[in-house]
């Protein structure tokens, strides 16, 4: 199932890597989980140049590439990535299938 994208989402992803001059064949998405935040582990999300490594694992979403870390990929499969711009704000919403619980803010689980 791996991460998954919705339209919004990969709309702002292709106009930041535009506006930041990155090249878009070469440029990846890396998504992951790390420690922290208020329920335990939290997402995290970047545009890189570089060649996945060994502990990658390449995925695509509307056009765009994925990479997701081995160990992050448990707690991320089937994952949809959307954006959302409201009148409080604008940023990316994660919607994840599999924690036990997450926080008020969306932006860190439990698993």
């Amino acid at each position: 199932m791996g991460v998954l994208l919705s339209d919004k989402a990969a709309f702002e992803i292709k106009q930041i890597i535009e506006q930041q001059g990155l090249p878009a064949g070469q440029t990846s998405l890396r998504v992951a989980i790390k420690g922290g935040g208020c329920s335990g582990f939290t997402y995290l999300l970047d545009l890189t140049e570089d060649a996945a490594g060994e502990a990658d694992e390449r995925q695509e979403s509307h056009g765009l590439n994925i990479l997701v870390d081995f160990a992050s990929s448990l707690y991320l499969d089937g994952v949809e990535i959307d954006f959302k711009q409201e009148a409080i704000g604008k940023g990316f919403v994660f919607k994840n299938p599999n924690p036990t619980n997450t926080c008020g803010c969306g932006s860190s689980i439990t698993e």
